[in-house]
């Protein structure tokens, strides 16, 4: 049951992320499903995933699952880069893409092998624990980002918003900082390591504290002192909430 899901995973892995060339990349994205590439890369996975199950007939129909789902997802993540800009939103791009197809096929592989063995899975989580959870999780990332920005939008120093900044900075790098500290703070409290939220403040003052000296404006340290703090409590209150939440759910 764990070994055939371990074997389908490693299978996935090795085709898509070993032995698949660039060039078999690239000529997927410009052509999407009439690509020969395309599929060469679905019988790889279909040699793969046959020798996974040990070419065992009675897996057939997960085989077959697995082999044509690839396929079209494949297909139509190809289709939908051609009409997505790298930078065009901070949610659906390239990168949110590659992260759906991933999740897409490895969300397949789990249900294949859930078919055949229903056992493998027979946990018990409430319903109302997983909502928790992501209600939670939005809270901390996309919700908790947009009340910071409104927080401390009366704030905004000059230099900010000088369109002249905007090259010696990532796209969107603030919000993805935000999203990783606040999720890094959630897995502390909630797995009772409260030292690691201090270690967090501490290592992103180390690295704000040379910006900041150079900038040579109280404003400027003032806004990021702000942002921080209010995104540390934001991320603090929210944790709390759900680890109290949860024993009464």
């Amino acid at each position: 049951m764990t070994l055939l899901l371990l074997k389908l995973l490693m299978a996935h892995l090795v085709a898509d992320f070993l032995i698949q060339p660039m060039s078999w990349i690239k000529d997927k994205e410009q052509r999407a499903f009439v690509s020969n590439k395309l599929v060469l890369h679905s019988l790889v996975h279909a040699v793969l995933y046959a020798m996974a199950f040990a070419f065992a007939p009675q897996y057939w129909l997960g085989w077959l699952v697995l082999v044509v789902s690839h396929y079209v997802i494949d297909g139509f993540k190809s289709v939908s880069n051609r009409y997505i800009r790298q930078e065009q939103s901070l949610f659906f791009n390239r990168r949110s893409l590659f992260i759906m197809d991933q999740l897409l096929h490895v969300g397949i592989i789990v249900a294949v092998v859930g078919y055949y063995f229903p056992e493998l899975y027979e946990f018990s989580i409430a319903v109302e624990q997983l909502w928790l959870l992501a209600i939670t999780l939005l809270l901390i990332t996309r919700v908790s980002s947009i009340v910071i920005k409104v927080l401390i939008s009366r704030w905004s120093p000059v230099n900010i918003d000088d369109p002249g900044q905007t090259n010696h900075s990532l796209a969107n790098a603030g919000s993805y900082i935000g999203f990783l500290e606040r999720l890094f703070i959630f897995v502390f409290i909630v797995t009772g390591h409260w030292e690691g939220v201090g270690f967090l403040l501490a290592a992103k003052s180390v690295f704000r504290f040379g910006d900041l000296k150079e900038a040579h404006d109280r404003r400027l340290t003032e806004y990021i002192l702000i942002g921080t703090l209010i995104s540390f409590g934001l991320a603090i209150a929210i944790s709390l909430g759900y680890v109290y939440l949860k024993g009464v759910v």
